[in-house]
């Protein structure tokens, strides 16, 4: 079991250079770090260094509580209009190959399969497919709502966001006022990738730019909808871009406060236009993580989304300043396998979510989409998932 480790003290006696003193005096005292104090931890920090900083930020803010939560995806389609070279799910609207276009009265039966089941969110996110518009949208998010009022809707990146507004010629603030009133809930994070545009320029031109990435988002704060917050490392970008990256996000963050968690996204070469490029190590994923707790001060949570990052790299990074795992998901979730991710088959039961945040040391809490804590496992429920990962 985990305790209070590494606590102050810990941190003060570990052997790193005066530039790195002085940002574990910050972290300490809850202060927050430089750009150019993030760009020095990416370039040169110890690993062990940025893991004990992290778990010390993760443990002060949430002690030994990991989240996930029980949810589903519905994946509208993988037609899309936008061909962006890191993509290895989509297909142009007129191919037919490994395509799927599904109708709203299949989403809707793929929501009515779950009534009666404990899960709490529906995450519905796609391809951008001109035939699908913001009233199709609006209505299939009615429709939702109205078959399990309960269920969180959580959907749509800014990216689809920005293209069913720009067709249906409505403002951000109209178009997202249209959705909320239908009955959407928040929104997810995809489609930030790297904010910069020397990196965004080469790997997404076409699609919608940071600026109105980062409109959409703060719009849908200002209307009482949180949102995700994401950024796809490990491509051609460099330490700065994602620093740069990272500052935008803490910087709407002041403003609005709406963000839940902050998810890093790995990048994945399979099937697609950058597949030359080499994926990372996990020593990179630990530094990414560990550095994102330490910089993004403001965003409570950090979460590995284990589909993408595997069940052994999400697990080995709660020691790395995350506190969230994200939830069930189901084995319908393709945008990630098809990119390669090492989850072929990305569903987990909640027994086996309890047991891989147990089995780490750590406690499991259920949650809801915002964080309420639905269930915070009591001490017996904690031990008997540790040695026993098949509970009904």
């Amino acid at each position: 079991m985990i305790s209070d480790y590494p606590d102050s003290a810990f941190l003060l006696k570990m052997k790193v250079d005066d530039k790195f003193k002085a940002i574990t005096e910050k972290v300490i005292e809850k202060e927050r770090i430089t750009d150019d104090e993030a760009l020095a931890l990416f370039e040169s920090g110890e690993i062990s260094y940025l893991g004990a900083l992290a778990h010390y930020i993760k443990m002060r803010e949430h002690g030994l509580n990991v989240f996930f939560n029980r949810n589903f995806h519905i994946e509208p389609t993988n037609k899309c209009v936008f061909t962006c070279k890191f993509c290895s799910y989509s297909r142009l609207v007129q191919q037919e190959e490994e395509a799927w276009e599904l109708t709203a009265d299949q989403m809707v039966h793929i929501v009515e399969k779950y009534k009666g089941q404990p899960v709490t969110e529906v995450h519905i996110v796609g391809g951008v497919h001109p035939k699908m518009s913001l009233k199709f949208f609006a209505d299939l998010v009615k429709r939702v709502h109205e078959t399990n009022p309960a269920l969180h809707i959580k959907g749509f990146t800014a990216v689809e966001l920005e293209y069913m507004f720009r067709k249906a010629k409505v403002s951000f603030k109209e178009g997202l006022s249209i959705l909320k009133e239908h009955g959407l809930n928040s929104l997810p994070g995809g489609g930030a990738e790297i904010f910069h545009n020397e990196v965004r320029d080469v790997i997404c031109k076409d699609k919608a730019s940071s600026e109105e990435w980062l409109e959409i988002h703060e719009t849908a704060h200002t209307l009482g909808m949180p949102s995700n917050c994401t950024m796809l490392y490990g491509h051609i970008e460099k330490y700065w871009h994602r620093v740069d990256h990272m500052n935008r996000l803490r910087e709407l963050q002041d403003r609005t406060k709406g963000f839940n968690t902050f998810i890093p996204l790995k990048f994945r070469n399979q099937d697609n236009e950058m597949s030359h490029i080499p994926e990372v190590s996990a020593l990179e994923d630990l530094r990414c993580y560990a550095i994102s707790r330490i910089y993004m001060d403001n965003i409570s949570h950090l979460k590995a989304y284990w589909p993408m990052i595997g069940r052994n790299t999400a697990q080995l990074l709660l020691h790395f300043g995350v506190d969230d795992i994200d939830g069930t998901i189901d084995d319908s979730t393709k945008i990630y396998t098809m990119a390669g991710s090492e989850e072929q088959n990305p569903a987990m039961s909640t027994p086996e979510l309890i047991h891989l945040i147990s089995s780490a040391g750590f406690k499991p809490v259920e949650r809801d989409t915002v964080y309420n804590v639905l269930h915070d496992y009591s001490v017996e429920e904690f031990k008997e998932s540790t040695e026993n990962p098949i509970l009904n």
